[in-house]
């Protein structure tokens, strides 16, 4: 299979509208859930704003349109997220959250798999706390 013909994580989970009820899908968790307390805590009195970064930033790094770039250049996460305390706690939370919202969502488990490493490895990065 030709790079070109390869087939993105955007496409097969579904394009704009299936990234957009995930990330909605992990927000309203984050709100509801006592288990997601301490990385709700991170955020600000609404998710708002949160919501759409995290879509704009999501459509793009699983292949799809660049929106979050074509708003705010390079992501640069790791010095955005350095003004929030991110220890092991929240990098766990965030992980459990994302997954749940993706079983919810009914992402393939192949691909829910392979999404789940690559954001535990970023997560991991991001943190700048030692708990």
């Amino acid at each position: 299979m030709s790079e070109s013909t390869q087939t993105t994580a955007f496409e097969l989970i579904g394009g704009e509208a299936a990234v957009r009820a995930l990330v909605d899908r992990f927000y309203d968790l984050m709100d509801l859930e006592p288990a997601y307390a301490a990385l709700r805590a991170v955020h600000g009195a609404t998710l708002d704003d949160a919501r759409d970064k995290l879509f704009w930033f999501l459509c793009g790094w699983l292949g799809g349109p660049q929106h979050y770039v074509e708003r705010f250049g390079h992501p640069r996460l790791r010095a955005r997220h350095l003004p929030f305390a991110i220890g092991i706690r929240e990098r766990d939370q965030w992980l459990a959250c994302m997954r749940q919202a993706m079983a919810e969502r009914e992402i393939e488990p192949a691909l829910a798999q392979r999404l789940a490493d690559a954001f535990f490895n970023t997560a991991d990065w991001m943190r700048n706390q030692g708990g």
